[in-house]
């Protein structure tokens, strides 16, 4: 069995990146700048939000972190959204989620100017993307992806099964691997909470791609044998095990599915890691004005 390395292959693109931006910077160009959007004070939100600054500044990116209060008003997010989509030294925006119950996230998303979103979440950049025209990518599946070319996995003709139908996660990877590109060109089949006779389903997979957002739902009995296994899921559960009480898992039961398939993808240190190289680069390409959706 072979580990996807999530720790080994972001580092080898964080190296990448930086080295672009030397260039860019000997070119005489600023450097790519992220604006980040945080809304209230969630633990979880918190760590996320000071990784990608954390990882902003390991690449030579400069950032911006607005913080607002849990009760700001949805008119008021939006409009400092705006303020930012005008601001021409910010070339991507992230608005952190979750948001508040009281915001709508689709309008948030569609504030967003679709040259600055970088997450890959505006209606006009996931059309772009069912096209295959030039768009900022979903940043988790763009790291699937990712991870998918640096390990040179064959996937042409290979039956992918996504589980999990999210508009962040599932859908794009079913998408992606579906088009006419390398990586790409799977048979998928796109799975979820409602659909029926799963195991039999996944039990002929290729490539599993676990995205449901449950612990360990992906067991063993349901991974045939060299299967390759990409674990999206990240999942707080209670622990006698650690000091904190508490440990994270992903959607697959990581150590006796390890057993059965030829690659996995670990949870912490897999996936979770090329989704921040997937915002990077997305970064990286609204700097450089490659992706230019107008609406």
């Amino acid at each position: 069995m072979i580990l996807l390395d999530g720790k080994l292959v972001s580092s080898f693109y964080k190296k990448k990146l930086a080295e672009e931006v030397k260039e860019m910077k000997a070119r005489g160009e600023r450097a790519p700048h992220l604006c980040a959007i945080l809304v209230g004070e969630d633990p979880a939100s918190e760590t996320y939000v000071a990784s990608k600054v954390k990882n902003c500044a390991e690449v030579g990116f400069d950032s911006t972190l607005i913080r607002l209060d849990n009760s700001v008003s949805e008119a008021e997010l939006i409009s400092r959204i705006e303020s930012v989509n005008i601001n021409s030294s910010i070339d991507g925006i992230i608005v952190q989620l979750p948001l508040p119950a009281h915001i709508s996230v689709q309008r948030v998303t569609e504030s967003v100017s679709p040259a600055k979103d970088v997450d890959g979440f505006h209606p006009l950049n996931i059309g772009r993307m069912v096209q295959n025209l030039p768009s900022f990518l979903p940043a988790t599946p763009l790291g699937i992806l990712l991870m998918l070319e640096h390990y040179k996995i064959e996937t042409a003709g290979k039956h992918c099964v996504v589980v999990g139908r999210s508009n962040i996660v599932g859908t794009p990877a079913s998408i992606l691997l579906a088009r006419n590109s390398s990586p790409g060109n799977c048979t998928v089949t796109l799975c979820h909470s409602r659909t029926k006779n799963l195991k039999s389903i996944t039990s002929n997979a290729d490539i599993i791609i676990a995205a449901i957002g449950k612990p360990r739902y992906i067991t063993a009995d349901m991974v045939k044998e060299g299967a390759i296994v990409m674990d999206v899921g990240i999942n707080r559960i209670q622990s006698s095990e650690t000091k904190s009480g508490w440990k994270l898992v992903g959607d697959v039961d990581f150590e006796p599915v390890s057993e059965k398939c030829s690659m996995i993808t670990p949870v912490p240190g897999g996936l979770g890691l090329m989704t921040i190289i997937g915002l990077l680069q997305n970064t990286l390409k609204a700097a450089k004005k490659e992706v230019q959706p107008v609406l």
